[in-house]
């Protein structure tokens, strides 16, 4: 039998504001920037201000920031109402889509200066280069399906990292081609022959044979391929003086085999990746200058768009208003107009509110960091959490985490990850709390500086540690050593 009652329950619900506004302050600046194309050609309310030269006398309808008060997730309280529609001077064309000659012409030049545009790039792709040789080769049709069928297999290294009966039942499978491991590796060594040298290979020691065998055969790149071919994992461990006892060599001979396979490319692949594939510049949020020895913050004006509300769709829906109260058509056109001038509005806000929340929590970044921006120093970094900065600010943690998250920040000194600056803390023997990040950057230089012909182990790396005031266990090092990326001491070894 069923029973009905009454309950109460306390749910906390985001408003569709507030779920657009945490996307927005999420995003880096290149993917905003994407954001704000978008949302400009879905709503046409919605305009980047435009110039005094094409509009005379219109000023950009923004949204008031003065007195503003911001909730804990960094959204206005107070949401002001819908601004009043202006009166406006008659123009030519409403919604018209003939522009101007005047419009289409750019006046920032002069005659005497060079009209440069910016070079095409033709970019192709690992896959169409490697085929392309192959094409080079003598090979019937049925070769060179099955060549260009490895090649789809190589991996971003340009290794191939599947075995050849694998490779033999997917062909049977996908394109009804019987062929035998033999002759898929036969295939393989073909495209071995290709360029860079290295592709193609199977495992590392593979690719560093395949290079050293085009190399010119001098005595020291003979010796390097004897030990590459029969004793590589000893000098891969740095076995040094247990190779140089087995192939009877001494000292400098072994150094001229270290340089030669030094000189090798362990990842062959990346040689012909396409520049389209990488991101060769990094666009900071924050610019932090140091002015009479002041800090001095400001946003990329890139991330503070000037964005209006379109003056047409404001004239539509004084036009609307007139015949709404008479005409249903005109009615559920005004509808539709406030629709998306509210939209406009909304979308406005946001941003604003985004930038407002980035400055507020850079500002107190900025301040408990003042040291380290003003050197650039990562042993002058003070432990800094999340939570540090929300107490700061009064905002939620997953609001600061949002505005750290993907951006990066200019100072004179470099370019940083913002969340490469929050770090836990110790304390030192002195007392005094300081960051991880300064330990890691202590340890660093401990290991750059230390004899390569006996480098320090992780036990004599802790007391040296030690001795300067961190008191750290030798486990502690060895986690930090392995998180800056540095291997162990006979690893770093060198003659």
């Amino acid at each position: 039998m069923l029973k009905q009652g009454l309950s109460q329950k306390l749910l906390q619900k985001l408003s569709p504001q507030q779920i657009q506004l945490m996307k927005l302050i999420q995003l880096p600046l290149t993917i905003l920037e994407e954001r704000i194309k978008q949302e400009i050609e879905e709503n046409p309310a919605l305009e980047e201000s435009k110039t005094d030269e094409d509009i005379p006398g219109e000023e950009p309808l923004v949204v008031d920031e003065s007195e503003d008060e911001y909730d804990e997730d960094g959204v206005l309280i107070d949401q002001p109402e819908m601004t009043s529609i202006d009166d406006f001077d008659e123009y030519d064309s409403l919604l018209s889509d003939d522009t101007p000659d005047y419009k289409l012409k750019a006046n920032n030049y002069t005659e005497d200066e060079d009209d440069y545009k910016a070079p095409v790039v033709n970019s192709v792709s690992f896959f169409e280069n490697l085929r392309h040789q192959l094409g080079m080769i003598k090979l019937s049709e049925r070769d060179m399906e099955i060549g260009e069928y490895i090649i789809g297999n190589l991996d971003d290294d340009g290794y191939l990292r599947r075995d050849a009966e694998s490779i033999a039942d997917d062909l049977l499978f996908t394109k009804n081609i019987t062929v035998s491991v033999a002759e898929i590796e036969n295939i393989l060594r073909k495209i071995q022959q290709l360029d860079p040298p290295g592709i193609g290979a199977r495992d590392l020691r593979e690719c560093l044979l395949i290079q050293l065998s085009r190399r010119p055969q001098t005595p020291v790149v003979k010796l390097a391929f004897k030990i590459i071919e029969n004793h590589f994992d000893e000098f891969a461990k740095k076995h040094y003086e247990k190779l140089m006892d087995r192939l009877g060599i001494d000292e400098d001979t072994m150094k001229d085999i270290i340089e030669e396979i030094s000189k090798l490319n362990p990842k062959p692949g990346l040689q012909i990746n396409t520049a389209m594939d990488r991101d060769y510049s990094i666009i900071p949020d924050f610019i932090i200058t140091i002015n009479n020895d002041q800090l001095e913050l400001q946003l990329n004006e890139r991330n503070a768009p000037e964005l209006n509300i379109s003056r047409e769709y404001k004239e539509l829906l004084q036009s609307y208003k007139e015949g709404a109260k008479t005409n249903k058509s005109q009615k559920d056109a005004l509808l539709f107009v406030k629709q998306k001038l509210d939209s406009a509005k909304w979308f406005i806000e946001a941003i604003q509110q985004r930038q407002q929340t980035l400055l507020i929590t850079m500002s107190a970044i900025m301040n408990l960091q003042k040291e380290f921006f003003r050197t650039g120093d990562y042993t002058k970094l003070k432990p800094m959490i999340l939570k540090d900065i929300a107490d700061e600010v009064g905002l939620d943690i997953s609001t600061i985490s949002r505005v750290a998250s993907n951006k990066y920040v200019q100072t004179p000194f470099g370019t940083f990850l913002l969340k490469d600056l929050f770090s836990e803390g110790m304390t030192t023997a002195d007392g005094e709390e300081v960051s991880t990040k300064e330990i890691k950057k202590i340890l660093e230089l401990s290991i750059a500086d230390e004899d390569k012909s006996k480098p320090y182990t992780d036990d004599q790396l802790c007391k040296i540690l030690n001795e300067k005031g961190y008191p750290l266990a030798r486990r502690t090092v060895a986690k930090y050593r392995e998180q800056l990326g540095i291997p162990v001491a006979r690893l770093r070894k060198q003659l």
